[in-house]
């Protein structure tokens, strides 16, 4: 399950559980690009809470879909991860060095509050 939030004019709060099928991951990328449409210099709350690999369907709309993906990446500045895998929380912050402009920290979940302050503070 995959769920999309926005609780301010300039955040959004993604949450995924399970296993993303091709379906899903259309509706959930059509959904945070008509979300993240009039943001900037945004913020983006993610928990993971029960990670599996996507299908490779699921895979192939998001390859597809890159070009647009990097645009709405753009308008994003701070990225908070919330994972209990620390190979996850490893990986999403390696992949900061390689977007620019967009700072990722990864918390282990019981670590919410945390999350929060740091994605809120200046």
């Amino acid at each position: 399950m995959f769920t999309i939030e926005k609780p301010a004019p300039n955040r959004l709060d993604l949450s995924l559980s399970g296993k993303l099928e091709a379906a899903e991951m259309d509706k959930a990328l059509d959904e945070i690009e008509a979300l993240s449409a009039d943001i900037e210099d945004g913020v983006m709350f993610y928990d993971v809470i029960d990670f599996h690999m996507p299908a490779l369907a699921a895979l192939k709309v998001e390859f597809s879909r890159m070009p647009k993906l990097f645009r709405m990446v753009g308008k994003f500045r701070r990225c908070a991860v919330l994972s209990d895998e620390a190979w996850l929380r490893s990986l999403s912050e390696l992949e900061s060095k390689f977007i620019p402009g967009l700072e990722i920290k990864a918390f282990q979940r019981n670590q919410r509050s945390e999350a929060e302050a740091w994605l809120t503070a200046e």
